[in-house]
Order: structure tokens, then sequence, then C-alpha cells
């Protein structure tokens, strides 16, 4: 009896893990719709106030869960400060180039950029980490970097926009696995840090008259405002969502909002995808479905980890 309601207890946490990061996902597949729309205003403005209005939100969802002790322990350590810092610049550098590139129409490349990163992190983890990959994954990994080629001979240059948008999240990922604070704390911390520059910056457009949150029209300020919930509300319910679900329900999650990206930037942001995309869009699809199964295979013959606050 104790036992069947347990696994009745663990279903419900699962349904509502696959619920809270159904919709993290969902968010983040149409963010392109909200950046088109703030396409016309500045770019570090945008990403100023997209720092400063995600405060609030974290803050006041932190403190709702009852979970700012550690954030507390956080703060008073340089060590954790300074890492937060380094995290902070990259997810900066991540927004900055994702923003920019929907706005001027390279939304195709952000997908692809997104797709990549699994593959990404698996190479970072086998060189930095020591971790051994499986045939299946050096497979994968060779088919994206010949997708990568294909991309690079057809256009005569690197797809820069979708190799720094994989590789500078995947160097985020690796470093705020250094913070030991959870995902919603860690990323307070991170837009706090960041707060203190984008205030002045905002303050200084204000103060200049270059601004277009006070000296523009309300529906720019109200944009701008909509900033932070667009960053922080996704990321909150991901972060509350992943410590209910297995690593390998994410791992296949994780291809929804790239989906989705994609589906938008072909269908309705009408952008080219001739037959050399589909081709290297193509390899990359097989090398995360050979990821995907390796990954599965790899969950049977481990027992499942013990779950963490």
């Amino acid at each position: 009896m104790v036992t069947a309601t347990a696994d009745l207890d663990q279903d419900a946490k699962g349904r509502r893990g696959f619920l809270l990061a159904l919709g993290a996902y969902f968010l983040w597949g149409l963010l392109p719709f909200y950046m088109k729309a703030v396409a016309h205003l500045p770019l570090a403005e945008v990403i100023a106030n997209r720092v400063v209005w995600s405060v609030p939100i974290a803050a006041a969802v932190l403190i709702w869960a009852g979970r700012t002790a550690d954030f507390k322990a956080a703060i008073r350590s340089p060590k954790s400060l300074a890492m937060a810092a380094l995290t902070a610049v990259l997810i900066s550098v991540n927004w900055g180039i994702y923003v920019w590139a929907i706005s001027v129409g390279r939304t195709v490349e952000t997908a692809l950029g997104y797709y990549i990163n699994p593959l990404v992190v698996i190479v970072v983890g086998a060189v930095l980490l020591g971790e051994r990959l499986d045939r299946l994954q050096i497979v994968a990994v060779a088919l994206a970097a010949i997708a990568v080629t294909v991309l690079t001979v057809e256009a005569g240059k690197l797809p820069w926009v979708s190799l720094a948008l994989a590789f500078s999240f995947a160097a985020y990922g690796f470093f705020r696995k250094t913070l030991p604070i959870g995902p919603s704390q860690g990323f307070l911390l991170e837009v706090l840090l960041l707060s203190v520059p984008a205030l002045c910056y905002i303050v200084y457009l204000i103060a200049t008259g270059q601004d277009h949150f006070i000296s523009s029209t309300g529906a720019d300020t109200a944009l701008l405002i909509g900033c932070g919930p667009v960053t922080a509300v996704p990321l909150l319910l991901f972060a509350f969502g992943a410590r209910l679900l297995r690593l390998s329900t994410i791992g296949i999650m994780q291809y929804i909002a790239p989906t989705m990206v994609f589906l938008i930037a072909v269908l309705v942001f009408d952008e080219p995808f001739g037959a050399t995309q589909a081709i290297a869009f193509a390899l990359i699809w097989t090398a995360l479905a050979m990821y995907s199964w390796s990954m599965f295979r790899g969950r049977e013959v481990r027992p499942p980890a013990p779950a963490t606050r």
C-alpha cells in the first residue's frame, strides 16, 4: 500500500514536472515573435531592460518558494560571486546574439544553434571532464561537424551565429554547474549582478534623452518591461519542472523550442531555406536521433539518480 501510494505520488510529480517544462519550452519556442516586436529598438537597451525587469520576478519566486538561505550564502562568498559574474557574462552574450540574429532575419541559424548545443555539450564533457563517448555519440558529433562544414562551404564562411549560440550556452551550462545553488537562485544572482551596469545604462539613456522607455511611445515602454517576464517566466518554469523529471525526458523535450523556432522562421518569417540548409538540418536531426538513442540506452543500464532539492 505504501509502495503504491509512493508510485502515485511520483507519477503526479512527473506529470507536474512535464507540464512545467512543456510550458517553458513552449514559451521559448514563441520567443522569436517577441524578439521581432522589439527589433526596432536598440539591442543594448533591450538587453538592459531584459535584465532589470527579470530581477523582481526572480526575487518574488525565490521568496515564495522559501529558497533564500543558500542565495544569501552565495552573496557572502567571493568565489560564488566571481563565478556568477562569469556565467552572467556568458548568458548575456548568448542573449545578445539571439536577439540580434532574430532582428536581422537569421532565425533559422538560431534554431540550428540550439539543435547543435547538446552535441557541443558532449564534446565539452569529453574534452574538459574526461567523459568517454560511445560509438553513437562519436558518430552524432561527426554528423554535426559535417553539417557545419556543408553550411560553411555553401556560404563561404562559418555559420558563426549558430556556433556562437551553441558554444556560449554550452560554456554557460559548464560553468553554471560550479555554483553551489539551484537554478532559480543562480538566475537571480546573475541578473542582480547584471542589473548594476544595466540600470546605469538605462539611467544614462533617460538622462540624455536617447531612451525608448520614457521618451518613446507607451507601446515601446510596455515591450521593454515585458522583456523581463518573457525571460524569467520560462526559465523559472523550467527550473522547477526539471527537478521533477528524468534527465532522459528533459533530453527529448529540449528539442521542442528549436523546432518551433525553426518552423516559425521558415513558415511565418519566410526566411530562406534551400537545399544546402535542408541537408545540414537533416544531418543534425540524424545526429540528435543518435544522441537521444544513446542517452536512452544508457538510461536503461543505470539506476535512476535520487531526487535532490
